[in-house]
């Protein structure tokens, strides 16, 4: 009886590593979004180590920049986020926010943002979750330096620059932010105005 009940038993380290197997395993990957796709219902660390629920970012009142660098504090990654930086404030005026994402450790992006003074969050994407959900991905183990526009009101995808130069980035979103949401110029009803001006328009001649 006591034999039985030893060869029935599961060893204790098989369980361990079943238990470490599962916690290891990457979650399940996103479909890359296209344009007029909204966010995905992603949460990722940023540069404090709070939660960040990625959906929640771009609202009525405010759309979302994000832009993607390989790794933080390397010399184009920084050209890119001191871009971003320096014109940080162009991009609140026309109410959009930007986060800087990438999948370096939140210690490391705390110090890279520290050390070069970035006013803008950042966002830890350390098994590239978001990354390969934006199609940012660059096989074997890297990020394609790029930035995406997720418009205001709707919320949706409407820009997507991949294998951009890193001093250009911030640039080019902010170029197409301000056309995007340009006015349409309004056609002046030249007709009416050019018959409103000539001698008798808008009289009624009557028979004599």
């Amino acid at each position: 009886m006591e034999e039985d009940q030893k060869n029935n038993a599961v060893p204790p380290a098989e369980e361990k590593e079943g238990d470490e197997l599962a916690e290891e395993s990457p979650p399940p990957e996103e479909p890359e979004l296209q344009v007029g796709d909204v966010l995905p219902d992603i949460t990722l660390k940023n540069e404090k180590g709070d939660d960040v629920r990625v959906k929640d970012l771009a609202t009525p009142e405010q759309g979302v920049v994000f832009f993607l660098v390989p790794k933080a504090d390397t010399p184009g990654c920084t050209t890119q986020a001191c871009a971003f930086r320096d014109s940080y404030s162009e991009f609140t005026e026309v109410k959009y926010a930007v986060y800087c994402v990438s999948a370096d450790t939140s210690t490391a992006q705390a110090r890279w943002q520290l050390k070069k003074e970035l006013p803008f969050p950042l966002l830890s994407d350390p098994q590239r979750v978001f990354i390969k959900a934006l199609g940012a991905f660059k096989p074997p183990k890297s990020t394609s330096r790029s930035h995406f526009v997720f418009e205001k009101g709707t919320g949706k995808l409407v820009e997507k620059k991949s294998s951009v130069k890193p001093a250009e980035s911030s640039k080019l979103a902010l170029e197409f932010i301000k056309r995007h949401h340009a006015e349409p110029a309004k056609v002046a009803p030249a007709e009416t105005e050019e018959v409103a001006a000539l001698p008798g328009a808008g009289t009624v001649e009557t028979a004599a």
